[in-house]
């Protein structure tokens, strides 16, 4: 029989399953068992081996009686609050009000705004590549022809020569790659701009936005174009993508920004014609004049 003592002490205490370290040693030989697959049959049969022992000595631990021990329960002391409690209150925004956030942004640049600064910060890098080629190769076609290296192999493994002659197909190329990428972050720019909270704040985004995409070419440059990796100079690459951050993100900072739905109520939103929800259009053209 127990004791008063170890009654008491193992009323204060409760069973719980013993630590093993048996289902660790099954997901080590299931991992050998796939890797064995992609790797060599020996690696399979290893891994079998493995399995079967931790299973074994898994099964052990639980049956047919479970192995556990007893810990001890230690309650929660009910702790003073340090400091006290403050009689100051918050005052809660509420959905709808102006200035919440989720309602912001309220006006955004429109996606024309976007494809047009993309085309014309794209007209600007073709410039400043152009004048590299012209000062360091005397051939405009020379960035024209490493851009579409990456699309063709035989301007991949051409000669200097043969890059600063003109050739129609790589013209093709990089007159349509270099396009669609600068729409495309075009329309970045007219997405992320509107986050930001003033315009110069805008201004630094589009100065950094490019020298941190060009260190994320830097390292994956010799991967996609082989070929102007080999035969980049930095020094350029940056002024060309640096100039067209700017002039982008120019063109879409100046560009009108059109209000969204966001603050508009549900029902507005929702396309039910409610009278009186919004002021028309015609009334604030008149406040504002």
């Amino acid at each position: 029989m127990l004791s008063d003592q170890e009654r008491a002490l193992t009323s204060q205490m409760i069973e719980v399953p013993a630590p093993t370290s048996w289902p660790l040693v099954t997901a080590f030989g299931i991992a050998l068992l796939f890797a064995g697959l992609v790797t060599s049959l020996a690696v399979s049969v290893v891994g079998v081996v493995v399995v079967l022992r931790g299973a074994i000595g898994w099964f052990r631990d639980v049956l047919p009686i479970p192995k556990e021990e007893l810990v001890e329960i230690r309650r929660a002391e009910t702790l003073e609050p340090i400091a006290a409690r403050s009689t100051r209150r918050v005052d809660h925004l509420q959905p709808g009000a102006e200035g919440h956030r989720v309602y912001l942004p309220i006006q955004v640049h429109p996606y024309s705004a976007g494809l047009l600064g993309g085309a014309v910060g794209g007209v600007g890098m073709a410039i400043i590549a152009c004048l590299y080629g012209l000062i360091a190769h005397g051939s405009l076609w020379y960035p024209v022809n490493l851009l579409a290296a990456a699309a063709l192999p035989s301007l991949a493994e051409a000669g200097p020569s043969e890059l600063k002659a003109f050739h129609m197909a790589g013209f093709i190329v990089a007159i349509f790659s270099h396009g669609i990428i600068s729409l495309l972050v075009g329309l970045l720019y007219a997405a992320i701009l509107p986050m930001m909270p003033s315009r110069f704040t805008a201004f630094w985004g589009s100065f950094l936005a490019p020298v941190l995409w060009t260190a994320l070419v830097a390292s994956t440059l010799r991967l996609i174009n082989p070929a102007l990796n080999s035969r980049i100079d930095w020094g350029w690459f940056i002024a060309s993508q640096v100039a067209f951050g700017l002039i982008t993100g120019y063109v879409v900072a100046h560009s009108k920004m059109v209000e969204t739905a966001q603050a508009w109520p549900l029902a507005a939103r929702a396309g039910v014609e409610a009278p009186g929800l919004m002021a028309e259009k015609g009334e604030n053209e008149d406040e504002e004049i």
